[in-house]
């Protein structure tokens, strides 16, 4: 069975493309090659070149492998940290009550 291809926003693809391209640096910075993390990180080559064009088909998990080879780990539980706008709908159903 085939998976239906999502479709993204420009706006959002940027997003992407500019988590990828910071992976991407701090690979360099570490001055780790693609086969190293991508072994390290149990994932192809290709996928780790995936990651660093900002590819949203990659699983989240293949980007925390990658996060967690280049000792940024942490930095995934920023993800959905702070949810402003959650946090105004529950005051506006605490407030109806």
């Amino acid at each position: 069975m085939r998976s239906k291809k999502q479709i993204l926003l420009p706006r959002f693809q940027k997003i992407f493309e500019q988590m990828g391209e910071n992976i991407r640096l701090a690979r360099k910075r570490r001055k780790l090659t693609t086969i190293q993390v991508a072994e390290r990180a149990g994932i192809n080559r290709s996928t780790l070149y995936h990651i660093e064009k900002g590819n949203p088909g990659v699983s989240m998990g293949a980007y925390f492998h990658v996060l967690r080879v280049l000792g940024l780990h942490d930095d995934f539980l920023k993800l959905a940290a702070d949810d402003e706008f959650g946090r105004k709908l529950q005051d506006l159903k605490l407030i109806g009550k």
